[in-house]
């Protein structure tokens, strides 16, 4: 049996909401609170995680899949160590990094000096970042762009440059969250190529996407969440996912027929 890279242990996760009442908590309205001797705005909870358990592998690649809201975005963040457990652990043999949309690219720098900036942050050396620097332009494909400030760039071309700069290393963790979306389809394939590559050098991956092809594609386990907790997980990937698409009213996928 591989070796477990992550164990998470009846993890719940709990979001604490301030001014839940319709206060929006403004700098004024917490001024007059102040002056007034008025106690501070209520407050909601809100239970992301409810009480998940699961292990992942060495070079296992994990989809992670379920409506908005279902808490997908929030477990890759709690196996990130960016969110502290309100009850449970998380416990990982490595660093995660994760990878989303809104990983963090400066918008008045270059594409140039972001992948320094990434690649140095990601704990390279300065020549590991000249050895590396060529291949992460080239596998973005964003081109000339890459001289130009991020702000120029489109949705999808920040989205290539953010993956290339974080698949430039092989992590023991990989997290991303919805940051393949907008990749047209050379790039997804392209992607794909090299999510298999890192699980070849016992990498771990989680994937969180809408697009179920992409699940099906590059992962061999799925967790299925729904409301916090998980309502199916484990290595039938197309049947997990076609359960999941007839509970959310549409169709199984059609897949070709298996050769004998």
């Amino acid at each position: 049996m591989a070796d477990p890279m992550v164990i998470v242990d009846d993890l719940h996760v709990v979001y604490r909401v301030y001014g839940a009442s319709g206060d929006k908590g403004t700098a004024a309205t917490a001024l007059v609170r102040m002056l007034r001797r008025q106690r501070r705005p209520s407050i909601r909870e809100v239970h992301a995680i409810r009480g998940i358990s699961f292990v992942a592998y060495r070079g296992d690649a994990v989809g992670v899949i379920g409506r908005n809201g279902s808490g997908k975005s929030t477990l890759l963040r709690a196996i990130a160590g960016l969110i502290p457990p309100e009850q449970g652990a998380v416990y990982t043999d490595g660093h995660g990094a994760l990878l989303g949309v809104n990983a963090a690219l400066l918008d008045d720098l270059t594409g140039e000096r972001n992948i320094v900036l990434g690649l140095l942050a990601m704990g390279m050396t300065p020549p590991e970042v000249k050895e590396h620097y060529q291949k992460v332009v080239e596998f973005s494909g964003v081109g000339d762009f890459i001289n130009l400030p991020m702000r120029t760039y489109s949705t999808g071309m920040g989205s290539r440059l953010r993956f290339s700069i974080a698949s430039a290393k092989n992590h023991d963790i990989l997290l991303i969250d919805e940051a393949l979306a907008t990749g047209d389809a050379e790039f997804r394939v392209k992607s794909h190529n090299r999510i298999d590559e890192l699980r070849a050098q016992a990498g771990t991956v989680f994937l969180v996407a809408h697009n179920l092809g992409e699940v099906e594609e590059t992962c061999n386990r799925v967790i299925w969440l729904e409301k916090g907790t998980i309502v199916r997980a484990g290595d039938d990937v197309p049947g997990i996912i076609d359960e999941y698409l007839v509970a959310t009213g549409g169709q199984p996928r059609a897949r070709e027929p298996a050769k004998s």
